[in-house]
């Protein structure tokens, strides 16, 4: 049990970067917390974190010990669990990476609900429209919307939500609709900022594939902001689904177009390529699926 001790002092000593943040949570002094990592150290011979007055961080070494030794410690906790019952492993910390908008509009309250499910977990919920690194920043799963997906990652395809123009009615009324594509260009185009197709649509419709040329004044790099715009008579936009099926239900917003569509967003769960998967992984995996399968949009 010694052995298991200085593991996990270890493992939460790289994850919390404080020895005295582990001392805390383990109700003991940063004293002791101290002694047991640094007999670790001795024990194997080789350094495992960098100490100074302001961080603590893994070395080289330490950063591939503490994958190997968090491995360890997540079977011997669902082998106890096991031995205990199926509800008793359903606990411990999930690390969620997903990007913002997709966070906030659908993320958030699944989360919430799994969390009534397993009062034994935890959640650590990470919103940002970067793509982590699983293995560095220590992330169990990833939500992913787009198919440009990082090497090394075992990806999980969970489904896809078709990308419709859509503009309000008040914007409509007062520039006219768009019968054809090309006319696309003659209006005021609400984009996503940074994307590498520029002001360039790909459309079809089913049969035929076009590409415009569109115009316009205003780009943002937040799906809610363009939602928001668009909502607001700003300008004509291609939107997944799952962000405007419920403002196209309440008619604040119409399809334009309704016979053309963008290529899909397709959506993923990453995990990291490891062979040993903790149970509250898999039950978030599973659910996180069951979610997105029944979500409008997808």
């Amino acid at each position: 049990m010694d052995t298991l001790r200085s593991l996990e002092c270890f493992v939460r000593a790289v994850e919390l970067g404080s020895l005295s943040a582990v001392a805390r949570e383990q109700h003991t002094t940063q004293s002791n917390i101290s002694k047991v990592v640094a007999a670790l150290e001795a024990d194997l011979g080789v350094r495992l974190l960098e100490r100074s007055t302001a961080s603590l961080s893994p070395t080289v070494p330490g950063r591939r010990f503490y994958e190997r030794a968090r491995g360890v410690l997540e079977e011997y906790a669902d082998a106890v669990a096991d031995v205990r019952g199926e509800t008793a492993a359903a606990s411990g910390l999930l690390r969620i990476n997903a990007p913002v908008a997709l966070g906030q509009f659908c993320l958030n309250a699944y989360v919430q609900d799994f969390l009534r499910q397993y009062p034994a977990i935890e959640v650590e919920l990470i919103l940002n429209d970067r793509m982590a690194d699983l293995v560095e920043e220590g992330v169990d799963i990833a939500v992913r919307l787009g198919s440009d997906l990082p090497p090394n990652v075992i990806a999980r395809r969970i489904g896809a939500s078709p990308r419709l123009l859509v503009a309000a009615p008040s914007y409509l009324k007062t520039h006219g609709t768009p019968q054809t594509p090309v006319q696309l260009g003659e209006h005021e185009y609400i984009r996503f900022a940074w994307l590498s197709s520029g002001d360039t649509l790909e459309l079809s419709d089913g049969e035929q594939n076009v590409t415009v040329a569109t115009h316009g004044r205003y780009r943002v790099n937040n799906a809610l902001a363009i939602r928001d715009t668009l909502a607001a008579g700003g300008g004509i936009g291609l939107c997944p689904e799952w962000l405007v099926h419920d403002l196209l239900a309440q008619r604040k917003l119409r399809r334009v177009l309704r016979g053309w569509q963008g290529p899909a967003q397709e959506l993923h769960l990453l995990y990291p390529s490891r062979r040993y998967l903790p149970h509250r992984v898999r039950l978030m995996l599973d659910y996180l699926q069951q979610r997105f399968a029944a979500q409008a949009g997808f």
